[in-house]
């Protein structure tokens, strides 16, 4: 008797899927609700569980297929897994150590299912991330999680207590052969963007080519949050179990700001202006396939420490790809902060529908004039690029100009002004 495996429900207005890999080859054995499969959508990496235990049957589908929600995949057949069927993938790697760091194809099928020790441990999309990262040989580390599992921290134990073999292999890559046109050491790469890469690709175009973007610039003298924040860095983590960062300061300067200039926290639909009377932050963040943007929810609503341990969480998940859709979706404006890359300045793209995004960049100490004086001080340029179709240039500098008074007094964030 076989089970159908199907693909789940993905989230709102989210009809497809690409197969990322498989996480179990048919004869496998396979545990109730255990992954069997990764699913690219536009936003996230999503685990497809197994339905019953049993034993890997059929793949219907293969890696990199786009398969659409309720179609299905494979099937799970009665029975318990062959201890056989396991191990020669994990015995296919053992040869080749040296080109782990070039084989990035191989990689995935030897990570699908590993023999390690006390039995067959499947690797999580995030582990199975570092391993192609460190390029590790999977087979060779203990597990730590449950049931044997491989944790990232193994894997980055392993990495860091491994031996100088990246250097010798890297006379490796086969793919040196390619080289056959002639000039020693040139090649080329062919790789297909994720399904991610391409909704990334598409948004940011088409923003570009539906909205009527402009970006302003304001730059900000960082003093006094940075004495703010080295006053009550200890105490403030103490308390809280967070640091206080300055996505917090940012955070509550654009709520306030956003009081005064309504339109910078709404969006266009059709022939309508929508308005919200809540403020959902995009936080952009770097994750493993791209740039993605999890929200805060009610962040005018929220303190410093629910912002900072917010922007913690989301972060700390999008770079283990375990970010939900639910993470992803809504938003009524965005934060991106480039400076954490070096970034001096910057014209950040709108993340549609949203009207408006503050780039926040580098700190550097700069001669600036006081009091008559020129001293140096800690700026920072902030960029707002916003939808001139909603938003007039003098809404737009008002609000950076909101934003830039906040900061450099964040007394105001205090008492609303």
């Amino acid at each position: 008797m076989s089970t159908e495996v199907k693909v789940p429900t993905l989230g709102e207005s989210v009809t497809e899927a690409t197969v990322g890999e498989w996480l179990k080859q048919p004869g496998d054995a396979v545990a109730l609700d255990e992954p069997i499969a990764s699913l690219e959508t536009d936003k996230v990496a999503v685990e497809v569980p197994s339905p019953v235990a049993g034993v890997m049957g059929q793949q219907v589908v293969a890696a990199g297929d786009t398969v659409a929600v309720g179609a299905v995949i494979a099937t799970i057949e009665a029975g318990s897994g062959k201890a056989a069927a396991p191990a020669a993938p994990a015995s296919a790697p053992a040869p080749a150590p040296a080109a782990k760091a070039e084989a990035a194809v191989p990689a995935p099928a030897a990570t699908a299912s590993e023999e390690t020790g006390d039995g067959v441990t499947t690797l999580s999309p995030a582990v199975r991330r570092l391993v192609l990262e460190h390029g590790v040989d999977p087979s060779k580390i203990k597990g730590s999680g449950k049931d044997g599992r491989l944790t990232k921290e193994d894997v980055l134990a392993a990495a860091n207590n491994a031996p100088e073999v990246p250097a010798a292999a890297a006379p490796a890559p086969v793919a040196a052969a390619p080289a056959a046109s002639g000039a020693p050491g040139r090649r080329e790469e062919r790789v297909k963007m994720t399904r991610m890469r391409q909704t990334i690709a598409k948004r940011l175009k088409s923003a570009q080519e539906t909205a009527a973007m402009l970006t302003t610039f304001n730059d900000v003298d960082m003093s006094a949050v940075m004495a703010t924040r080295d006053k009550y860095r200890e105490s403030f983590e103490k308390k809280h179990g967070v640091r206080l960062g300055f996505m917090s300061f940012f955070t509550k300067a654009v709520a306030l700001a956003a009081h005064d200039i309504p339109a910078v926290n709404a969006r266009i639909d059709g022939d309508e202006i929508v308005y919200f009377d809540y403020l959902d932050v995009s936080v952009a963040v770097s994750a493993p396939n791209g740039l993605v943007v999890p929200v805060v929810r009610n962040a005018d609503s929220l303190s410093f420490a629910e912002i900072e341990k917010a922007i913690a969480d989301l972060g700390k998940r999008a770079k283990e790809g375990t970010l939900t859709m639910d993470d992803m979706t809504g938003g009524t404006f965005t934060i991106s902060n480039g400076g954490v890359f070096g970034g001096l300045m910057s014209t950040p793209i709108i993340n549609p529908p949203q009207s408006a995004v503050l780039g926040l960049h580098r700190i550097e100490e700069r001669p600036v004039v006081r009091n008559g004086e020129i001293v140096a001080r800690p700026m920072m340029y902030l960029a707002l690029s916003y939808d001139h179709r909603l938003i007039d240039g003098r809404e737009a500098v008002t609000f950076l100009k909101t934003i830039k008074e906040a900061i450099e007094d964040p007394t105001r964030l205090l008492i609303d002004l």
